[in-house]
């Protein structure tokens, strides 16, 4: 079996080391860009299944790495930064990220971290086709359109439409959303969840405003019709 591959992307050289260290030790194959252009181009000629970014570089950053490379792929992607400040975050999961670590971690949590948006990422998806209007879901295939067209979600995204659609028909807790899709860590984050569900709404409703799929049962959860 081969190993997965893991793009490190960090203009600390000495980190760039020692996380490309553990992670191997760990069974990764790890490839490492000590900035951001060169990552960007490693992540546009190869393929990995994961990305761990660090957000703070010189020329090219991170946000502009994953805003490139949301452009074009849903690999998963954890942002590594020395910021802990909500609104980062926020930018961070606006962009479609998986995962925030914030400097200064633990190694072992790291590699904890990037082990979890694997199994997550990789989860096997229930043997299903769902249509509805314009709305397809073909959970064999891991794809999603709409009126024909490719709805290009993320990976958290389709895990969120995934685990919604597990419950088709009963409201789901924002906290069952939470423990499902991001993990136990994760619980009280609700601000994740309301987020996920709007920009899941955006790609999959013809009105996101008047929503037909995905419905709010305020105080109790969300329902997947």
């Amino acid at each position: 079996m081969s190993k997965q591959r893991i793009l490190l992307i960090d203009d600390d050289e000495t980190l760039l080391g020692l996380l490309a260290d553990h992670l191997q030790v760990a069974g990764y194959a790890v490839s490492a860009a000590d900035n951001g252009r060169a990552g960007l181009a490693l992540a546009q000629t190869d393929s990995y299944d994961l990305i761990v970014l660090d957000v703070m570089m010189p020329g090219m950053d991170g946000w502009e790495v994953c805003r490139r490379l949301r452009e074009g792929t849903a690999v998963p992607i954890i942002m590594l930064t020395a910021k802990g400040e909500e609104l980062d975050k926020l930018r961070g999961f606006r962009l479609g990220i998986d995962d925030y670590v914030t400097k200064p971690f633990s190694f072992a949590e790291l590699v904890a971290r990037v082990g979890a948006v694997l199994a997550r990422a990789g989860s096997v998806a229930p043997s299903r086709h769902i249509a509805s209007g314009s709305l397809v879901v073909d959970f064999d295939q891991r794809r999603v359109t709409v009126a024909g067209q490719s709805a290009d979600l993320t990976p958290t995204e389709y895990r969120l439409l995934e685990a919604l659609a597990r419950h088709a028909g009963r409201t789901v807790p924002a906290e069952r959303l939470l423990a499902e899709v991001w993990g136990p860590e994760y619980v009280g984050e609700q601000r994740h969840v309301k987020h996920y569900i709007w920009s899941l709404r955006r790609k999959i409703e013809a009105d996101p405003g008047d929503p037909k799929h995905i419905l709010t049962e305020r105080g109790f959860g969300y329902r997947f019709e």
